[in-house]
């Protein structure tokens, strides 16, 4: 059975370091644009939407990883 806790850790090619950082730039930009939407948003669905964005990075980083 193999490690799913990657308990060693892999040096990451330099594309998959520009990939990640990539997602993570174009992350932040909807994040931005998300808060400049807040004053007139729903403040739960803008959690969670907040919330999703950030889950999203994350499994995208863990799938390029």
């Amino acid at each position: 059975m193999s490690n799913v806790f990657r308990g060693t850790y892999r040096k990451l090619s330099d594309d998959e370091v520009a990939h990640v950082a990539e997602i993570n730039l174009k992350a932040g930009m909807l994040y931005e644009l998300l808060d400049s939407s807040a004053p007139r948003a729903d403040d739960r669905a803008m959690a969670l939407a907040r919330t999703k964005l950030e889950e999203c990075v994350m499994w995208a980083t863990k799938a390029i990883t």
